[in-house]
């Protein structure tokens, strides 16, 4: 697929990249990908995939614009308050980058309709707020082969880091196991600094851009750490679970295989 003289000026600044180039951006503009929620963490998500030329973005997303949104979940704004997420982050998106073909689901992601939402793309990236959804985000794309970008975040501290079992490595359900008791949005209940949403999402966001574009060094098994208050990170590793019901382990005899 040969780029367009507009697509050549668009992505400039990738194609003068040793690791990205043109093949790496043709991969972008190839590339499907499912992000499960508009808000904090999905709106910088949703952003820097479309600027990057992601050919089709599946979003996911129920819940309409509110108030108290706008503090960090930056594609909205206050004429927005009442519309569906989905259908302004659809608006916005396109006026970015018509590159860009977006496919909203405006529903709830859940265990029962997961599977059908993940199987159309190559690479889902999770920015949801209850691992329940979490959990069924990660299962489903164990099933289906799909690599994951996770990110989470609350107060001032937040984590990313990417899933891929069929590769090497744990899945997320290794990583936390089943739905704890009491799961709910946490953010609602005790905070979050708007920017540390920016922050995540931008790397989560870079961590999808270079497992398409065959760029670098992913974050695989690994969770990456931030403390914004202390301006603190961590990289720890994550070991698969051999009794995992999800994988059952499967990365690590991946992870050691020379």
């Amino acid at each position: 697929m040969a780029l367009t003289d507009d697509q050549l000026d668009r992505y400039a600044r990738h194609l003068v990249l040793h690791d990205v180039g043109g093949p790496g951006q043709r991969r972008l503009l190839a590339a499907r990908v499912l992000v499960v929620g508009a808000g904090g963490l999905g709106a910088p998500v949703l952003a820097y995939l479309a600027a990057a030329g992601i050919g089709c973005l599946h979003l996911v997303d129920d819940d309409r614009v509110d108030l108290s949104n706008l503090q960090r979940q930056v594609l909205f704004a206050t004429d927005d308050i009442g519309r569906p997420k989905g259908e302004v982050a659809a608006e916005r998106l396109a006026a970015l980058n018509p590159d860009a073909r977006v496919v909203v689901h405006e529903r709830r992601l859940t265990a029962d309709n997961a599977a059908d939402l993940v199987a159309p793309v190559d690479l889902v990236v999770d920015g949801s707020d209850t691992f329940a959804t979490r959990l069924a985000v990660s299962d489903a794309c164990v099933a289906a082969g799909r690599p994951l970008v996770s990110a989470a975040i609350a107060r001032f501290e937040g984590q990313v880091g990417v899933f891929a079992p069929a590769l090497a490595g744990p899945c997320y359900r290794c990583f936390v196991g089943a739905v704890p008791e009491g799961d709910r949005d946490r953010c609602a209940e005790v905070g979050v600094m708007g920017a540390l949403a920016g922050l995540l999402g931008s790397w989560a966001a870079l961590e999808a851009i270079k497992w398409v574009a065959g760029a670098g060094e992913p974050l695989l098994g690994r969770l990456m750490l931030v403390d914004a208050l202390t301006n603190r990170t961590r990289t720890v590793a994550i070991a698969p679970d051999p009794a995992c019901p999800a994988c059952g382990g499967q990365g690590a005899a991946r992870t050691a295989s020379p």
